[in-house]
């Protein structure tokens, strides 16, 4: 039997609120055998970028970024919501479509000179993903491309991502 990724991948409407349709991925990680094979594809991806570190967002990129780095043999960095790093901080503030937040990576993590793939669960407008990228260029690194689990088509975060590949096993 093979599995399409797809298939555990359920849509939730009206949540959080009315009018918006939620790609919950919790199917996905109740199934070992479609999460494994999740994270085989996106993890071959990020290989093919040739990066030298892999940059994980806050934090349901935690979920796919730790088994994705270990796969594919990639450091693994953490970007974080501010004061949940220890030591010095390198942090960025960004506009959001109703407010802003915040963001930090920890100084030292990735050097000066390194190539990143930055890995998240789902590309929706590209605010986070983009200001993960200027924290990265703020070190001193660059991006070599971004891998995501599921890309929002309609919402065009692709277009904040600059002149970089961009990865998702799905798009929506």
């Amino acid at each position: 039997m093979t599995i399409q990724i797809s298939e555990y991948i359920d849509a939730i409407p009206d949540f959080p609120k009315p009018g918006i349709l939620f790609r919950d991925i919790s199917p996905l990680l109740n199934s070992p055998e479609a999460f494994s094979l999740a994270v085989d594809q996106l993890a071959d991806y990020a290989k093919s970028l040739g990066a030298s570190s892999l940059v994980a967002i806050e934090s349901r990129g935690f979920i796919f970024g730790a088994p994705v780095a270990l796969r594919a043999g990639l450091p693994l960095a953490l970007v974080r919501k501010p004061g949940k790093l220890p030591g010095t901080t390198e942090r960025i503030d960004y506009g959001l479509e109703y407010g802003s937040d915040a963001l930090e990576i920890k100084h030292g993590v990735i050097q000066a000179g390194t190539r990143v793939a930055i890995i998240d669960d789902v590309l929706a407008t590209g605010g986070t993903a983009a200001a993960t990228a200027s924290l990265i260029a703020r070190l001193g690194a660059s991006v070599a491309g971004y891998v995501f689990l599921a890309e929002l088509c309609g919402l065009g975060g692709r277009s904040k991502l600059g002149d970089v590949p961009v990865h998702s096993l799905l798009d929506f």
